[in-house]
């Protein structure tokens, strides 16, 4: 078990990141962070108005700085699903941690993904869902130490099957 390092989780928008993110934190004795909260902590500022009014760039730097300048021993990590677009971010994180894809499928994530324009989602200019999804799914698995799939499984199963893969 990788208890003595970060547990870092990264996937699409709507793959459940923070949701089994709590649940593992709790199930392992270990701190819970999310990193979309730290921005809105740090910002003073909902997500979908940092990227309404700076635009993605703008998002994607807050992104960055937020994730480098924090230094947690022990913890659940949830990460926004564009973290992957910052090669520092990423390197900052699997250095003191082991950094766990939940994986799904386009299909579902559409479908968990019903209240869009509101969650913060970075989309690029002219980016459709699909075009986002096919951009990232590479990236995901260029950064993944474990992968873990998520399609068409409850909560509760998915974190079972993270601890096993740990």
């Amino acid at each position: 078990m990788h208890h003595h390092k970060n547990i870092v989780l990264i996937g699409m928008p709507g793959a459940g990141k923070s949701t089994v993110g709590v649940v593992l934190a709790k199930s392992l004795g270990m701190q819970f962070i999310d990193t979309d909260i730290l921005i809105q902590e740090r910002t003073g500022r909902m997500l979908q108005e940092i990227l309404d009014e700076g635009g993605s760039d703008a998002f994607k730097r807050i992104e960055e700085e937020t994730i480098l300048s924090f230094h947690s021993p022990r913890a659940v990590i949830a990460t926004g699903g564009s973290v992957v677009y910052s090669g520092d971010a990423m390197a900052h994180l699997k250095s003191r941690g082991v950094v766990v894809y939940l994986k799904i499928s386009y299909e579902e994530m559409e479908a968990r993904l019903k209240n869009i324009t509101t969650r913060g989602i970075l989309l690029l200019p002219g980016q459709s869902l699909r075009g986002m999804y096919d951009q990232r799914v590479p990236l995901y698995e260029r950064y993944a130490d474990l992968t873990v799939a998520c399609s068409g499984e409850d909560f509760e199963s998915v974190v079972g099957n993270v601890i096993e893969a740990l």
